[in-house]
């Protein structure tokens, strides 16, 4: 099993996101690193000019670079950079919506996260398309995540699962972030830049249950599935994907790499990464099939 970096969901500054990278690039021990705007179309130029250097610098680490695409495409600019994505030759791309697959065709293809990737039918139907690599949702359970991963191993694919980081919940036509702010979507001034790892959103007795990304719905907790590395190996997953947080994600990496390799304990790797995410929370209720804040220690004790 490989460990990859998917893309930054984040409004982050283009120096940010281009040390975030040289990092990356220089001390994490992933394999592939997807990159590009996935959230919103407005956030794009601001890292336009920096892309080629961030990819040249990430390759000359040694990784596998991934484009991905937008989750949501509504507007002509919109459609306009996913054909434009799709019609690329220069780099492996990661389709996150139809319209994506539609600009495609048949040429190959990763399908990310966004596409619900369901089942074995959903699979095989997409592998028909060109894809050669599918990211299965984040809530999917155990059992239907051994389901995918067979049908696609029959088929070929590689298969990644998200075994890290916030949920990616859900996006919508609203962008929350402006509206919390009394802005328009189309006058936001970029209010979530604010924001490094999202927006709080709590109930009315103060509890924390959801994070805003622009027009994103995320969970609260990160996803933390390092007990459940090993089962997943089994169950023929190819790619754990370790989304980007605004916490030392080189240091994430090393603790999940250490995990696979046996050279520590899942709880041993538990507590590292509790020291360098302070004040959050981690959950894998979705992997055994209930609430996806929970956190079960049922088979995650390692």
């Amino acid at each position: 099993m490989e460990l990859t970096l998917g893309p930054v969901a984040y409004h982050w500054s283009a120096m940010k996101k281009l040390d975030f990278y040289a990092r990356i690039a220089d001390e994490a021990p992933v394999s592939t690193v997807y990159l590009g705007e996935v959230i919103c179309s407005k956030r794009a130029p601001f890292f336009e000019r920096e892309m080629p250097q961030a990819i040249e610098r990430l390759q000359r680490g040694g990784k596998r670079v991934v484009v991905s695409s937008l989750a949501e495409v509504m507007l002509n600019r919109e459609r306009q950079a996913t054909a434009d994505l799709a019609d690329s030759n220069d780099f492996e791309v990661e389709i996150n919506n139809a319209a994506g697959l539609y600009a495609r065709g048949k040429r190959p293809h990763r399908v990310g996260p966004f596409l619900n990737a369901y089942n074995e039918t959903t699979i095989a139907w997409m592998a028909g398309q060109g894809a050669t690599h599918v990211c299965l949702p984040t809530e999917m359970p155990a059992t239907a995540v051994a389901l995918a991963a067979k049908a696609a191993q029959g088929l070929g694919l590689g298969v990644e699962v998200q075994v890290f980081g916030r949920a990616p919940l859900a996006v919508s036509a609203r962008c929350y972030h402006a509206r919390a702010h009394n802005r328009t979507k189309d006058n936001c001034q970029f209010v979530c830049e604010d924001d490094p790892d999202g927006m709080p959103l709590a109930t009315r007795d103060g509890t924390a249950i959801l994070r805003v990304n622009g027009i994103q719905t995320q969970s609260e907790s990160y996803i933390e599935l390092l007990a459940e590395l090993d089962e997943l190996r089994g169950m023929g997953v190819t790619h754990a994907r370790l989304l980007p947080q605004d916490v030392d994600m080189v240091a994430v990496a090393n603790a999940f790499d250490a995990v696979l390799s046996g050279r520590i304990a899942p709880a041993e790797a538990r507590a590292q990464l509790g020291q360098g995410c302070p004040d959050v929370s981690f959950s894998n209720g979705f992997f055994y099939g209930e609430a996806g804040y929970r956190h079960i220690q049922r088979r995650a004790a390692g």
